[in-house]
């Protein structure tokens, strides 16, 4: 009767301390390389999302072609959307952080507008009573106070940005979707786990985040709540 390895890593199981102590600097280079798509695409999409809600806030008949396209890319499968910007990107980082981009659009932009719309009117005609002009009204009334639902659409963004990260390592620049891809296919248990539970507590410690600088943004929304 053969004795098995005291090894968890010859044994192949998938909670294996030394696994961490073996590949911690892989598994960091995989969380930065995650982190930083996440960001990018997250931040590109944001500063297209702004100005297309407010366009779409601006005038009535964009509204509804803004929407639609935004709509219409987020129901296109990611691996099509890859596929589709493959010519004009090849296989590299900024092919995925585009993707993840025109992904974010559809949760931004109808998050964004749909703060703007709830600015009461009353309060966009005091400011303009008050000599506002249309740029000034946008930043320092209507956007702080589309802020909340702006803010919720962003946590929404980026903690799907964080799963669809992992789809990247099909050009190879998944971040710790590389190592779940390399593992499923060698069946490395304790590297598909680690990769997994790695990828969940980036989404939940983001989403902690964007909800501690919400909370630190709109004071009078917490006033309110109490």
């Amino acid at each position: 009767m053969t004795t098995p390895p005291d090894d968890c890593l010859a044994r192949n199981e998938w909670i294996c301390g030394a696994y961490l102590r073996t590949r911690r600097h892989i598994l960091l280079d995989a969380v930065l390389q995650h982190l930083q798509l996440v960001t990018a695409s997250v931040v590109i999409g944001l500063l297209v999302a702004v100005p297309l809600a407010v366009l779409a806030r601006r005038l009535r008949r964009a509204a509804a072609p803004v929407l639609g396209v935004t709509t219409v890319l987020y129901t296109i499968p990611s691996l099509a959307v890859f596929s589709l910007l493959l010519p004009l990107y090849g296989l590299s980082a900024t092919l995925v952080v585009t993707g993840l981009a025109l992904y974010s659009l559809t949760l931004l932009v109808r998050n964004i507008l749909a703060g703007l719309r709830a600015v009461p009117e009353e309060t966009r005609q005091a400011a303009l009573g008050m000599g506002y002009g249309p740029v000034r009204l946008l930043l320092t009334v209507e956007l702080p106070l589309a802020l909340p639902a702006a803010m919720a659409g962003l946590r929404i963004a980026t903690v799907s940005a964080v799963s669809l990260v992992t789809v990247g390592a099909i050009v190879g620049f998944g971040g710790l979707g590389n190592l779940i891809y390399a593992g499923m296919n060698t069946y490395f248990k304790a590297q598909v786990l680690t990769a997994s539970v790695l990828c969940v507590l980036i989404a939940v410690a983001a989403d902690v985040l964007l909800l501690a600088v919400q909370r630190l943004a709109t004071p009078w929304a917490r006033a309110r709540s109490r």
